[in-house]
C-alpha cells in the first residue's frame, strides 16, 4: 500500500524519497491522468521542491497532482491531509471537494479542519509566504533567520493565528522556548479549536521542563471531539512522547518511548526502545514486558510475544496487555476455552479502550454465540463511537441497516479495508455494480495484496454474465489466498 509520505509535523524528521526524473518525464506526467504509481512520483517531485524552499513550484506541482490524479476518494482524503500539514489549505480544500461521497468523508474532513486549519482563510500570497518560512524552519536549518523575518510582519501576525503558530515553531526549533511559548499562546487565544497549536504548546512546555503543564495541555486536547482513528492516534502519540520526555525513571522512559514508536507503527524501533537499560540488566518491568508482547505479536514473532506476555502475567495477573496477547495466541491455536478466560479477565480490567471487549466478542463469534457477541459490539458503540470494527460487526451480525453501519466503519477509519469490501459486497447484492467498483478501487488502493479484490471482481463479472472473466478473477483470488470463503463470510 502506498500512503503519501509523512511531512515532519511532530517529533521525527520526514523521510525524503525523491525520484530522479528528467523534464520530459515530468511533462508527460503533468499531461496525463495520474495513476497511483505516477501519483507517488509527482508527489515526490513536489515534496523535493518544497524541501528546497522552491515553494511556488511545489505548490504548482501539488495543484496539478490534485487536478489530474485518477479519481479516488481515499487518495483525495490522504492528499487533503498532506496539503493541510504543510499549510496549503486551499489545495486541501480542492482535494476535499473532489471526494465524491461525503457520507463517509465528513468525519475525516471535520477532524482535519479541527486539527490543522486556521480560524480565518489565508490569501494565496500569505499561504505561499508562510509555507516558505515553514520549509526553511523544518528542512533548511534556518529557523532563526526565517522567524526573525516573519516577526517583522506585524500586520500578518495581528490577523493570522497560523502566522503566530509558524513563528512559535521557528523559535521552538531554534531553542528559544520562552519566546515560542509567547507566540503559541497568541495562536491559541486567536483559535481555541486548533489542535496542532496545542500540540506545539505541549512540546514547548516539555522543553521548558514544565511537564505537568504539558500533560494538562494534552489532556485538554483529548477532551476535544475526535471522530476518526487517524487523528486520535496522532494525539495518543503526542501524549506518549511527552510522557517519555518527562519521566525520570529509566524504565518508565523506555516504556513511553516504546509506546510512542508503537503508535507511529515503527515496530522495530519500539522493540529497541523497550529492550534497553533495565531490561538488558534483567530488572524486569511488567509494563515493558507487556508492551513488548504486543509489539512482538504485531510483528508475528509469536514465541517472543508469548514469552513476554507470560512474564508480565506472572508479575501482574490483571495486566490487560498481557491478557489480550495470551488470549489472541490461544485463539490463534483454536484454544477457545483459554482465549475466553483471558479476554473475560482483560475486559473486566479495561474500561478505557474497546480492545478487550472486541476480543471477547470475537471469541463468542467463533463459538457460534452470535447473540452474546452482538450484545458486546453494541455496548462498545455506546462508549466508543469511533470503533470501526464494532460498527462492522453490528452490521454483519445484526438485523439493522447494514449498509449504513458499513459506511460508518470507514467514516471513523478510512484505512479499514473490511468496511470497503463489505460496501462493495452490498452494492453487488443490490446490482449497483459501478458503486461496487468504486469501493473495490479504494480497497485495492489501500492493500493491493488482498485476495478479496479479485473475488469481488469475479462476483461483478458473474453478475454481468461474463462467466469467463468471473472464472479468471476467482482463480486469481485463489492464487493469492487458497482459502475459499463463502459469500456470507464476506458480508454478502
Amino acid at each position: 500500500m502506498w500512503i503519501l509520505p509523512a511531512v515532519a509535523e511532530d517529533f521525527t524528521p520526514a523521510s525524503l524519497t525523491v525520484q530522479d526524473m528528467n523534464e520530459s518525464v515530468k511533462t508527460e506526467i503533468k499531461k496525463a491522468t495520474l495513476s497511483k504509481t505516477n501519483l507517488k512520483s509527482q508527489y515526490d517531485i513536489a515534496f523535493d521542491r518544497f524541501v528546497q524552499s522552491n515553494v511556488k513550484a511545489a505548490y504548482n506541482d501539488y495543484k496539478i497532482l490534485v487536478e489530474t490524479m485518477t479519481p479516488n476518494d481515499y487518495a483525495y482524503m490522504n492528499v487533503s491531509e498532506k496539503m493541510a500539514s504543510v499549510g496549503f489549505f486551499d489545495l486541501a480544500q480542492k482535494a476535499d471537494k473532489k471526494i465524491s461521497d461525503k457520507s463517509y468523508s465528513y468525519l475525516f474532513t471535520d477532524d482535519l479542519k479541527r486539527y490543522y486549519y486556521p480560524s480565518k482563510p489565508l490569501t494565496k500570497e500569505d499561504e505561499l509566504y508562510l509555507a516558505e518560512i515553514y520549509s526553511n524552519i523544518m528542512y533548511n536549518a534556518q529557523s532563526k533567520e526565517a522567524t526573525d523575518e516573519l516577526v517583522k510582519d506585524t500586520a500578518l501576525l495581528s490577523r493570522s493565528d497560523y502566522a503566530n503558530y509558524i513563528a512559535a515553531l521557528g523559535y521552538f526549533k531554534s531553542g528559544d522556548f520562552k519566546t515560542a511559548l509567547k507566540f503559541i499562546n497568541t495562536s491559541i487565544n486567536m483559535n481555541t479549536e486548533n489542535i496542532i497549536y496545542k500540540k506545539l504548546k505541549a512540546e514547548i512546555l516539555t522543553s521548558l521542563t514544565k511537564y505537568k503543564d504539558a500533560i494538562k495541555v494534552v489532556d485538554s486536547i483529548k477532551k476535544q471531539p475526535m471522530n476518526t482513528t487517524f487523528f486520535t492516534n496522532k494525539v495518543l502519540s503526542t501524549e506518549e512522547y511527552i510522557l517519555y520526555k518527562s519521566a525520570k525513571n529509566e524504565d518508565i522512559k523506555n516504556y513511553h518511548l516504546g509506546y510512542y514508536y508503537y503508535c507511529e507503527n515503527e515496530l522495530p524501533k519500539a522493540i529497541r526502545a523497550l529492550q534497553t537499560n533495565s531490561i538488558a540488566k534483567k530488572k524486569l518491568n511488567k509494563n515493558i514486558l507487556a508492551l513488548s508482547s504486543v509489539v512482538y505479536f504485531d510483528m508475528k514473532e509469536y514465541e517472543k510475544a508469548l514469552d513476554n506476555a507470560q512474564k508480565a502475567h506472572r508479575m501482574d495477573g490483571n495486566n490487560v496487555m498481557a491478557l489480550n496477547v495470551m488470549g489472541k495466541l490461544s485463539l490463534k491455536n483454536s484454544d477457545y476455552k483459554s482465549a475466553l478466560k483471558y479476554f473475560k479477565k482483560a475486559a473486566q480490567n479495561d474500561e478505557l479502550t474497546p480492545e478487550s471487549s472486541l476480543n471477547l466478542a470475537n471469541v463468542y463469534e467463533k463459538l457460534g454465540e452470535t447473540k452474546k457477541a452482538l450484545e458486546i459490539y453494541t455496548k462498545i458503540l455506546k462508549i466508543h463511537s469511533n470503533c470501526a470494527i464494532a460498527y462492522y460487526k453490528v452490521a454483519t451480525l445484526g438485523d439493522g441497516d447494514a449498509f449504513e453501519y458499513f459506511k460508518k466503519s470507514i467514516a471513523v477509519d478510512k484505512d479499514f479495508t473490511d468496511g470497503w469490501f463489505a460496501l462493495a459486497g452490498k452494492e453487488i447484492e443490490r446490482r449497483h455494480l459501478k458503486n461496487a467498483q468504486k469501493y473495490l478501487a479504494i480497497a485495492n488502493y489501500i492493500d493491493e495484496k488482498d485476495f478479496r479484490y479479485y473475488y469481488y471482481q469475479g462476483l461483478i463479472a458473474k453478475a454481468q454474465g461474463l462467466q469467463s472473466d468471473a472464472d479468471y478473477y476467482f482463480q486469481k483470488s485463489k492464487n493469492v489466498n487458497p482459502k475459499v470463503l463463502k459469500n456470507e463470510e464476506l458480508g454478502i
